[in-house]
């Protein structure tokens, strides 16, 4: 992709601050992070999505992730870490190049998550169940 900003940066066409690499994946500081030490690991093939990203690949980014959660949490000395996929706009993603958040937490840091959360209606939730386990 041509106009993809993470695409740029795996070119080296947009310089990044890389913490990782190897001949698949990326793994950068995000420049607008939620906590200091919040990393961004990226396949370095363009895929848009978790719906497009194959699963090998994302076995990849994955065992990155993780490997990335431990050093953050060991290097920094955080209290937790938020690891994340937005999919699509309504779910926060900017730019379509599937990636990973690896979010350093420190208590109180004021970063929220699941506002607005509900209970299932009766019934509700094995309805929900049922549609989910006839779309496998």
């Amino acid at each position: 992709m041509n106009d993809c900003i993470f695409c740029k940066i795996v070119k080296g066409d947009i310089p990044s601050t890389k913490v990782y690499e190897d001949e698949k994946i990326l793994a950068f500081l995000d420049i607008k992070p939620v906590n200091i030490g919040h990393v961004l690991v990226i396949p370095k093939e363009h895929f848009k999505d978790i719906y497009d990203i194959p699963e090998e690949t994302l076995a990849d980014i994955s065992k990155t992730a993780k490997r990335m959660s431990v050093a953050v949490k060991k290097a920094l000395g955080v209290d937790g870490i938020n690891v994340t996929v937005n999919n699509e706009p309504a779910a926060g993603q900017v730019i379509f190049h599937v990636h990973m958040h690896v979010i350093p937490r420190i208590k109180g840091d004021g970063f929220g998550l699941w506002h607005g959360r509900r209970d299932y209606r009766e019934g509700e939730a094995k309805e929900v169940a049922q549609k989910i386990s006839q779309a496998l």
